[in-house]
């Protein structure tokens, strides 16, 4: 009986460290290290600061050690789902699709982001959204008054794969029969302060960026009140849906559920609050994948 007990031990010992963030028996050895991949909202070095901690969070609730990496842009996070070198991804609309599509992005969770008015541009307290609108900023005296007027005009864009930077936009600009690429004079530019400092100081005329980032950048530009200075030319017809929260579709199913819940609790406590913050997030919900094929149809017509 005694050497029984031992051996039981000894088993229970091996099998131990197997438990835990989806490790399997060739594993065993070594640790086993989620990657993590964001894109970041703004370029000023403020969000490599906040991404450890970031990845002590989300250690401390898997369980393992997890490292937390910022895409240099849309298209890097694509490519470091599809070469499995990330294993999860919270990512835009745009580039989630371009990924889902390529079979190497599976969404579990969408974002839920807080709710603006479409009469004042103010947030509307209490209230979350699923979805988002794109939105076209001028000068608060700009002489341009109505979609027609930005033939001929200065527009800093987002990369070509941003919904709200780019896609939706173009297309819908293309709709009126005013085509950007030919019509007007592009300027992609890094991140959406950039954006709107380049309108602001006249080197551009109009600036494509997301529902609500005047609000969301105000605290950035000390010598502009953005709520006055910049005005709402247009908000996109087509509503365009949050972030994903992005596995590889081969995750382990344990680990993949318990990364769920890591998220869908995020915002019951500070730490939580502070990481979800990085992207403007309230809460998450499940993803019903569907709603993101408008991405692909809005794509399709601005490359047109």
């Amino acid at each position: 009986m005694k050497k029984i007990l031992i051996c039981t031990l000894a088993l229970i010992m091996c099998i131990l460290p197997l438990i835990g963030c989806g490790s399997k028996a060739e594993n065993a050895e070594t640790e086993k290290i989620l990657n993590v991949q964001f894109v970041p909202t703004n370029n000023d070095g403020s969000m490599e600061a906040k991404a450890k901690p970031f990845a002590e969070y989300l250690s401390q609730k898997l369980g393992c050690k997890v490292n937390v990496t910022l895409a240099t842009d849309y298209s890097t996070i694509v490519e470091a789902m599809a070469s499995k070198k990330i294993d999860i991804g919270i990512m835009p609309p745009a580039a989630y699709v371009q990924a889902r599509d390529m079979g190497a992005a599976e969404a579990i969770l969408t974002s839920q982001l807080g709710a603006y008015s479409r009469e004042t541009g103010l947030p509307e307290v209490g209230k979350l959204s699923g979805t988002f609108k794109g939105e076209i900023l001028v000068k608060s005296d700009s002489d341009i008054k109505t979609l027609e007027d930005l033939k001929g005009k200065r527009i800093a864009t987002l990369s070509p794969n941003s919904a709200s930077g780019y896609i939706y936009p173009v297309a819908e600009l293309k709709a009126i029969g005013i085509d950007p690429v030919k019509d007007c004079t592009l300027t992609t530019v890094n991140d959406i302060p950039s954006e709107m400092t380049a309108v602001l100081n006249g080197q551009q005329d109009a600036c494509l960026v997301f529902e609500g980032a005047r609000n969301v950048f105000a605290g950035k530009f000390s010598e502009y009140d953005l709520l006055n200075d910049l005005r709402v030319l247009y908000l996109t017809e087509g509503d365009i849906p949050n972030d994903a929260i992005a596995v590889n579709p081969d995750m382990d199913p344990a680990l993949k559920e318990q990364v769920k819940e890591v998220f869908l609790n995020m915002n019951q406590d500070e730490a939580g609050l502070e990481a979800m913050s990085l992207w403007n997030h309230k809460g998450y919900e499940d993803a019903d994948d569907s709603v993101y094929d408008t991405v692909r149809d809005y794509t399709e017509k601005a490359a047109q």
